[in-house]
């Protein structure tokens, strides 16, 4: 599931002016945000590696996406916000092309990509969000409602927010929650379609129009899914503390529970006490991706921020996950931003994470027929992985350079290397323009 954009608030510290007349005095607090702010985020995005899920654990996982993001924040008065953001993001991918393998003039393969309509497809996602700041802007409340949709999903996702600082804005706590009512379109490997009750079984067109070999017989005992629907509810606490004139700590707590269809229709599945049927060289799967129906994930973490001098900053986190699939992880990170200039800082970072896996994982052809869940995709397996990125900003306050109307406050760029010992490797170059409207 394609995740939907996050949405960051900005809070300003207040002032009183005083203006004197002949019996009164007038009060004026700063607006919480003095005028519209434009964001314009890109990302592109390559990935490869040779255990895809669609494929049952084998089979390239080669991948591009291109993501086009558009933020815009409007103050509708001193105290309130009004924020939309809209993004699409359009991929194409070798692996998902093999949701449906058979149609290639080369012959199917997992390590080859289809030419099938599964291969590529276009996420669209708009999430609009309200925030109010109490006059003394110590207490922040804030609404959300997102709608986000691709070829074989569609979410609906409403949330809420409240802040408060207190001890002289040295202290913050913040309670948030999130709901996601999902839909699936639900889409299975090819050849397990004529296998579903009513289906023409090897009569069907597939059949007649390609050679089984191996086991000749292919049977599966295939059936669709009940529940195309998903629900997902999420909790976060948070807490900040300014420790010292140098020192930010914070620590945060997430909970999600989700129910109903947590499996992924098209992801294949392989048995070692089923003798073997290909077409060409695909293996034909002898069921789909079968997880239980409710899933329960905690999240612990923390960050410690150091000011070093004018040039560094020392940003730390370290976060640990368990839930009741069997999972637990480690997360580290560590970021040093360098202020190089009053205008440009560079900012390198390392992040390391590790995980078990997922009690119903095994590698391809080592489930057996008679398990009750079963799944081969990588996500769900042990593995450690490494992220470097290396990022550079720019930022004008006084918006010098303008483009219509807009006065451009800062630029962002980052390059992102990320790779899994299990041969998936990635790489993400971001981009990000900041403008202020006149």
């Amino acid at each position: 599931m394609k995740k939907g954009s996050l949405i960051v608030l900005a809070i300003c510290s207040f002032q009183f002016v005083f203006g004197q007349s002949q019996d009164s005095t007038q009060v004026y607090k700063k607006r919480v945000l003095e005028t519209t702010e434009v964001d314009f985020l890109s990302s592109y995005y390559t990935q490869d590696g040779d255990n895809a899920a669609v494929s049952g654990g084998i089979g390239t996982e080669e991948l591009t996406d291109v993501t086009a993001t558009f933020i815009v924040s409007i103050p509708l008065n001193d105290d309130d916000i009004l924020t939309i953001d809209a993004g699409v993001s359009a991929y194409t991918s070798a692996s998902s092309s093999n949701v449906g393998p058979f149609d290639v003039d080369s012959g199917a393969d997992p390590f080859v990509a289809s030419s099938g309509a599964s291969k590529g497809d276009v996420w669209t996602n708009i999430t609009g969000s309200y925030s109010h700041s109490s006059d003394d802007r110590n207490d922040i409340w804030s609404a959300k409602l997102s709608i986000s949709a691709e070829y074989d999903y569609f979410s609906i996702g409403v949330g809420g927010s409240y802040t408060k600082l207190f001890n002289e804005k040295n202290t913050e706590i913040s309670i948030n929650g999130n709901v996601y009512i999902d839909t699936w379109n639900a889409l299975y490997p090819t050849e397990l379609r004529p296998f579903q009750e009513g289906g023409e079984g090897l009569n069907s067109s597939l059949f007649n129009q390609n050679i089984v070999t191996g086991n000749s017989n292919y049977n599966p005992n295939f059936t669709i899914f009940d529940n195309e629907g998903r629900n997902s509810y999420a909790l976060g606490f948070g807490f900040s503390q300014i420790l010292s004139k140098n020192l930010q700590g914070s620590i945060a707590l997430d909970l999600v529970m989700q129910d109903g269809l947590l499996s992924t229709p098209f992801q294949r599945v392989y048995f070692s006490d089923i003798e073997d049927s290909f077409i060409d060289n695909f293996h034909l799967a002898d069921d789909i991706e079968r997880l239980p129906d409710s899933r329960f994930k905690i999240a612990l973490g923390g960050r410690l921020n150091y000011y070093i001098d004018e040039t560094f900053v020392l940003r730390t986190f370290y976060r640990y996950y368990t839930d009741d699939w069997g999972i637990k992880s480690h997360t580290t990170s560590v970021e040093l931003p360098i202020k190089i200039s009053d205008k440009f800082t560079l900012y390198p970072s390392y992040r390391f994470y590790n995980q078990t896996a997922a009690d119903y994982f095994n590698i391809y052809e080592g489930h057996l027929s008679t398990d009750e869940f079963y799944t081969s995709d990588y996500d769900l397996s042990k593995y450690s992985a490494n992220q470097f990125s290396f990022g550079a900003s720019y930022t004008d306050i006084f918006t010098k350079l303008h483009i219509w109307k807009l006065g451009l406050k800062s630029i962002d760029l980052k390059y992102t290397y990320y790779d899994r010992d299990n041969s998936l490797s990635s790489s993400i170059i971001t981009t990000g323009f900041k403008f202020i409207m006149d």
